[in-house]
């Protein structure tokens, strides 16, 4: 009897998941985990790496999983720890040395799975996060165009389309005897936030983490003809509809960018295509492109010089403790950081003003920025984070150098009467 254990990582959920039907396809009896990071875990910077908006969504996240899993007989292992310590044990007690998961293409992640192989476990990785297929794009998956505009254009060109979505599992081969165990300290349970100003009111049933609110947003923001104005409004920096709001399912995995799509097509069929239905595509794009990056720089892109070369930038600690905690005296700027602190959630717009200021004001270390971000956003997700971070600072790959945004500017161009501001004063 072939026994899988099959483990979660940022892919919570059952539909258009290749791993997990890969896994039930190979397997006799299949054992569910999902690892949580120490409850200590700090970064570099002296903060905690999962911050308690993240740990909130995820928690929902995991809860709906689990019910969904349980509904068809499984069972979910939650342990608290380091994967490479704690995975190698649950193996061991259902006698297997086969784990399947997803692959992530960050140095972070990638270290975790080289060290189960060496380890003596066999870990099969399955690519599974991107729209595209990266095996058949118009070039190697690992000599993406450096400009965004040439890779847009060569897939544009060459018509690819997405993969059609996958339906979850019909067959459930049954949990491994013996498995209701528990290894290592789980976190504390963290309850969201509530907070009536958030733009992402995951306190709410419709914003919730887990697959069963993704789908359920995803079908209301079609039936509601959004994605028609979403061009229009994508650069607002609050409220509940100004953008798609899918990051943070994106990000826990609990959605797939090529259910987003097939559902996106179905809707332009019925209703028409419009600026906006093409730029919920070109988003999707950009997403794509910060994966691909990883698969031609990899660990480049984790240096204090980025792609450049240049010597390592200048840090301002305190600076930068005024910078996260809203206190720099910049009205707009602070505005943003308060509602991320209190939220977990910020514009796309907001995110590139604050990162600007941080980098070129304040004359901060932009990956400072790039880890209070991952901390604190519930829809983190480590290809866009460090990309757009890089774009900012002028050490990607983008030929025009550094992104300054003018903070007085900004504010008069998106928030004229100082609503914003004031919201988060």
């Amino acid at each position: 009897m072939k026994t899988t254990l099959y483990w979660f990582r940022n892919d919570l959920r059952l539909h258009d998941n290749p791993a997990l039907l890969r896994a039930i396809a190979d397997s006799d009896a299949i054992q569910f985990v999902y690892c949580h990071p120490p409850g200590d875990q700090r970064l570099n910077w002296g903060f905690e790496r999962q911050g308690h908006h993240r740990r909130a969504f995820l928690h929902q996240g995991l809860l709906d999983l689990r019910r969904a899993l349980e509904a068809r007989g499984q069972t979910l292992i939650e342990c608290g720890g380091d994967p490479v310590v704690v995975l190698p044990k649950i193996a061991e007690a259902i006698g297997t040395d086969q784990i399947i998961c997803e692959a992530i293409e960050a140095p972070y992640e990638q270290a975790e799975v080289n060290q189960l192989r060496q380890d003596g476990l066999t870990v099969t990785t399955v690519w599974q996060s991107s729209l595209l297929d990266i095996d058949l794009l118009p070039f190697p998956k690992n000599a993406v165009p450096d400009v965004f505009s040439s890779f847009r254009q060569s897939v544009e060109d060459a018509e690819m389309q997405p993969p059609p979505p996958l339906p979850e599992p019909t067959r459930w081969p049954p949990p491994p005897p013996g498995t209701f165990f528990s290894f290592g300290d789980l976190p504390i349970e963290v309850r969201a936030t509530e907070d009536p100003r958030s733009s992402f009111p995951y306190f709410l049933p419709s914003h919730q983490g887990g697959e069963t609110a993704a789908l359920r947003h995803l079908r209301q923001y079609l039936d509601r003809h959004l994605p028609h104005c979403y061009k229009s409004t994508r650069n607002e920096l609050i409220g509940l509809d100004f953008s798609s709001k899918f990051a943070p399912w994106l990000a826990q995995g609990s959605l797939s960018a090529r259910t987003i799509y097939a559902a996106l097509k179905q809707f332009e069929v019925k209703h028409g295509a419009n600026e906006g239905t093409y730029w919920l595509w070109f988003e999707l794009l950009w997403r794509d492109y910060f994966r691909l990056l990883h698969f031609k720089y990899g660990r480049r892109l984790y240096r204090a010089s980025g792609l450049k070369g240049i010597d390592s930038p200048m840090h301002d600690p305190d600076a930068f403790d005024r910078w996260r905690q809203g206190l720099t005296g910049n009205r707009l700027i602070d505005a943003g950081m308060r509602e991320l602190s209190a939220t977990g959630y910020l514009s796309n717009r907001m995110r590139q003003i604050v990162a600007s200021y941080l980098i070129y004001d304040l004359q901060c270390d932009w990956r400072a920025g790039a880890a209070w971000f991952e901390s604190q956003l519930i829809d983190f997700d480590v290809y866009s984070n460090q990309g757009n971070w890089l774009y900012i600072a002028g050490l990607g790959t983008d030929p025009r150098g550094g992104r300054r945004f003018n903070p007085e500017k900004q504010a008069k161009t998106h928030d004229p009467e100082a609503r914003y501001q004031t919201l988060f004063s």
